[in-house]
């Protein structure tokens, strides 16, 4: 049977778990200049993350991120590692002249859908963190201006992430980002929503408030 046929059967957490594997394999493989990263050897954190977003998708996007997955794994291409390559070009610029001719060549179309998603996005995390502080704190910092050698902001790992999509992917995701903005619908609120609950915690408010606590313990 196709992997189109197989992929059209599966249920929407079938589809999540397949990526989530997909994912992790590619992950597993990249090769650090300092050696293996620690969240390299940690799985549970690793899928809590990814599930919290996938969560959120569709089944055609997810399928379609899937599909994108499978033909890189055919030309042995590694889509982690040219993800975390092309944030470099925020956080190590030296380094990232050395590598840049490595990845394939973004189209000006595709850079211009990439920034409006982002700029998007970036609205939504500075709501978001406005709204749950100490959870916000918890994550990345949010502006690709943050970034250094030691910190991804969530900006530059988002556009880092978009850059891999093929254009197909890219066009599903920025559908779905369009109508959660007409919505009036905060896409950062919901995958962090989805991480709190897998984490064990009833709702946002409740993680938030066991930081509070956390925090006033502390001091």
């Amino acid at each position: 049977m196709k992997e189109e046929s197989l992929k059209e059967e599966l249920s929407k957490e079938e589809l999540i778990d397949q990526l989530i594997l997909l994912e992790w394999k590619a992950f597993d493989k990249v090769e650090n200049e300092g050696g293996r990263a620690d969240c390299q050897n940690n799985f549970l954190t690793f899928q809590v993350m990814r599930r919290s977003q996938y969560l959120t998708w569709n089944e055609e996007l997810l399928s379609s991120f899937i599909q994108d997955f499978l033909e890189a794994n055919e030309r042995g291409w590694n889509l982690i590692t040219e993800k975390y390559g092309r944030m470099m070009e925020s956080t190590a610029p030296e380094e990232f002249e050395k590598i840049k001719e490595q990845f394939p060549v973004i189209s000006p179309e595709k850079k211009a859908i990439i920034e409006a998603i982002v700029e998007i996005e970036v609205k939504w995390d500075e709501e978001f963190a406005k709204a749950y502080p100490r959870l916000s704190s918890q994550g990345r910092s949010i502006h690709t201006g943050e970034d250094n050698l030691y910190n991804t902001s969530s900006e530059t790992y988002l556009r880092g992430e978009l850059s891999t999509y093929s254009d197909r992917t890219l066009g599903l995701y920025g559908a779905f980002v369009a109508d959660y903005a007409r919505r009036g619908e905060n896409l950062i609120l919901d995958t962090v929503k989805n991480t709190v609950l897998l984490y064990g915690y009833p709702s946002l408010d409740a993680a938030e408030k066991a930081l509070e606590t956390q925090k006033e313990q502390e001091g």
